[in-house]
């Protein structure tokens, strides 16, 4: 008779195949019933509603999300395959949404289908799936993304409904500036007869700034007959002009949540002290504040480190040549490392004090504080070399976290529009703030992309004089949720109030963070 071990690894071999196989939706079928109860038993499966489950960590605790935001997409894509087969495709709002460049995790997604009934799907951690009867008309095309059927560009900018361009005014713009040409519209507006929607669009386009597109669409279609009446359907005007020659969605909208998210820095936070006159004082602070800094951030990340472990790395102490114990420690390695980038940062800081521009110093340096972050790491063998090669080239998720951040493709069209933010904002508290929000939302690295970012953060902190903060460990679920806010909801404001409370109480020299 076979071992427990050995069934269980038997079950895995089975689920293993259908991950091999992309297979993230895994229904009834895909499972015998022995092999479907021992995985559940285990915690190696988990159902997300009768009938249909998802691949989990064992280890995955309790009320931990990570595993089915990571799986969403993946599981919605396989279950309506099997549901609805060519038969349904996404809601011209979402599939809007897509284009644009969202891929957070809906509180709902709405799907439209022949053989819908109206009726709503309960998912996992209050998610969604609501199918609505409704056949596709003759002039809306469908195409697969993400292996999801949503439609075209096209067809979302005419269908979708006027309260998008009040809830997700960012998102709309993004998709309204991948229009290059008014003819990739007025095919559908024509053949339609829709002359209320070609007001509504020719006004969005005229707020972006997108003339030539407006009118174009206004003429033709008053050409053809059609009684056209233009309204702006945004609430405010936009505050900056967005190119058509951008084909990733995600450089306008980054600017556009940067120009949208300024004035809410600017309004909550501290005025900026200015670059010191003493900077041999400032960075005395720094080199001070160095063991606290380096406690809270590396305990962000759940590395379990201790003031002791600190003080042996900062000291030299730490020898992973020739102390085993050390050499195979993966938090001894994640101390050593920030020691090594702290002392690039500090660098880095030291060249904008004597003058230069923050935002080139960081686009210059940032590669540099990443090398050093983890060639630790790589020296002990716990990483290969070419994970110090940089910016990543696969998928990364967060952390119990809705936001999907930038994909591969589009990391390398957005990092240079960052450090040009960094470059053109004038307020060093919207470069601190925004400069550590972008970062992350985008992701660039497989790993420490939480470190490095609140290493930017001090760094264009010390372009406007303010005191280095650290962000206290006891505080991660606040910092944590605000990120989550701003990445999902692009609302600001939690996280902007959240450091300016910081900086503030180092600037009064109250630090709310202590080892």
């Amino acid at each position: 008779m076979a071992a427990p071990r050995e069934k269980l690894a038997s079950s895995l071999e089975v689920l293993q195949k259908l991950q091999n196989q992309k297979i993230v939706g895994i229904k009834s079928a895909d499972l015998s019933r022995v092999h479907k109860e021992r995985l559940l038993k285990q915690g190696f499966i988990r159902e997300v509603f009768k009938g249909w489950y998802i691949p989990v960590s064992p280890d995955e605790k309790k009320g931990d999300s990570t595993s089915w935001y990571i799986s969403y997409w993946d599981f919605c894509s396989r279950y309506l395959q099997e549901r609805y087969g060519e038969d349904y495709c996404v809601s011209a709002d979402q599939s809007l949404l897509i284009h644009a460049g969202n891929d957070a995790v809906p509180h709902q997604l709405i799907i439209r289908s022949t053989k819908g009934n109206n009726g709503l799907t309960t998912l996992l951690f209050s998610t969604t799936l609501f199918t609505m009867k409704s056949p596709l008309s003759e002039l809306e095309t469908v195409e697969i993304h993400k292996g999801l059927r949503v439609l075209n560009l096209p067809s979302a900018i005419v269908y979708c409904s006027p309260s998008l361009f009040i809830s997700n005014p960012i998102d709309v713009r993004t998709a309204y500036s991948l229009i290059t040409d008014a003819s990739q519209l007025l095919g559908i507006l024509l053949d339609g007869g829709h002359s209320l929607k070609a007001g509504r669009i020719v006004g969005a386009f005229r707020n972006i700034g997108q003339v030539k597109v407006a009118d174009t669409i206004l003429k033709t279609m008053k050409a053809a007959g059609y009684d056209v009446r233009e309204v702006d359907p945004f609430e405010e005007k936009t505050l900056i002009s967005l190119s058509t020659r951008e084909r990733s969605p995600y450089v306008n909208r980054i600017r556009l949540m940067w120009y949208e998210m300024r004035k809410t820095v600017i309004a909550v936070f501290p005025k900026s002290p200015g670059i010191p006159l003493d900077k041999s004082a400032y960075l005395k602070q720094i080199e001070e504040i160095y063991s606290t800094d380096a406690y809270h951030s590396l305990s962000i990340e759940k590395y379990l480190v201790t003031p002791e472990l600190i003080e042996r790395v900062k000291s030299g102490v730490w020898n992973a040549k020739e102390n085993e114990a050390d050499k195979k420690q993966r938090d001894a390695m994640a101390a050593r490392g920030y020691w090594q980038a702290f002392i690039a940062v500090k660098e880095s800081v030291t060249r904008i004090l004597d003058g230069e521009h923050a935002g080139k110093v960081a686009d210059d340096t940032h590669s540099d504080w990443y090398r050093e972050l983890f060639a630790p790491s790589v020296a002990v063998g716990l990483l290969k070399p070419s994970d110090l090669a940089g910016y990543r080239n696969h998928q990364v998720y967060i952390g119990q976290s809705k936001h999907v951040p930038v994909n591969r493709e589009g990391i390398r069209d957005v990092m240079p529009v960052l450090f040009q933010l960094l470059e053109e904002e004038e307020e060093a508290s919207v470069r601190a703030v925004l400069g550590h929000f972008v970062f992350v939302f985008i992701h660039p690295y497989m790993d420490g992309n939480g470190r490095i970012g609140r290493f930017l953060m001090n760094v264009m902190l010390s372009s406007g004089g303010y005191p280095w903060t650290v962000i206290p460990v006891q505080e991660r679920d606040v910092y944590m949720n605000a990120l989550e806010q701003a990445s999902v909801n692009q609302s600001i404001e939690p996280f902007a109030k959240f450091i300016a409370y910081l900086v503030a109480a180092s600037i009064d020299g109250k630090p709310v963070a202590r080892i």
